[in-house]
């Protein structure tokens, strides 16, 4: 979860998928890494933020351990389809066996849409997630390109030129150190 001085903010969701959000809730993976995720209630709340989970999910101790196995997984098989690689039978297992569980039920009301279900169904619609993006050949799937940074999101940049998978946390940075990069270079000119 992302705090500031006042207390929580919220979990960022820039990956353009789904399953890319919930891979991105583990944080520079090549160095030490951040968990976000650090018990079945920080679940229970990306969930609920993403708008596309029901709200409010009771996740036990099981259930968060599957979506923590889900979310490497996902990881996994998607740094696989990058490199166009063969993925991991063992990712496969477990994004397609969650996959099949129940769906997440959607109702129109006057206020927009009510999503329903339990935890059961939302890791399925994690899994269902990873399944279409991953499938697509098409899909620009990407890393990143802030060295500490090993977000993988969907560029659907024009031209799909986007270098860094959000603003806020990566996109600001960048170009703040280019703009003092070419400040050094003026002035040691």
């Amino acid at each position: 979860m992302v705090t500031s001085q006042d207390g929580d903010v919220g979990y960022v969701f820039v990956s353009g998928n789904l399953a890319l959000d919930l891979a991105g809730t583990r944080k520079w993976r090549r160095s030490e890494h951040e968990e976000l995720l650090h018990n079945p209630s920080d679940l229970a709340a990306w969930c609920g933020e993403s708008g596309q989970l029901p709200k409010r999910l009771q996740v036990d101790d099981r259930s968060f351990h599957r979506a923590l196995e889900l979310r490497e997984a996902i990881y996994d098989l998607a740094v696989a389809r990058m490199a166009d690689a063969t993925f991991p039978v063992a990712d496969l297992e477990t994004v397609n066996g969650l996959a099949a569980g129940p769906a997440v039920g959607v109702e129109l009301t006057s206020t927009g849409v009510v999503r329903a279900g339990d935890i059961d169904s939302a890791l399925a619609e994690i899994a269902r997630s990873a399944v279409l993006v991953l499938s697509d050949a098409d899909a620009p799937i990407k890393e990143c390109g802030r060295p500490s940074c090993t977000r993988i999101y969907l560029d659907r940049s024009r031209g799909a030129r986007r270098t860094w998978c959000g603003m806020d946390e990566c996109g600001n940075r960048v170009k703040a150190a280019a703009y003092r990069a070419r400040k050094r270079a003026d002035k040691d000119s």
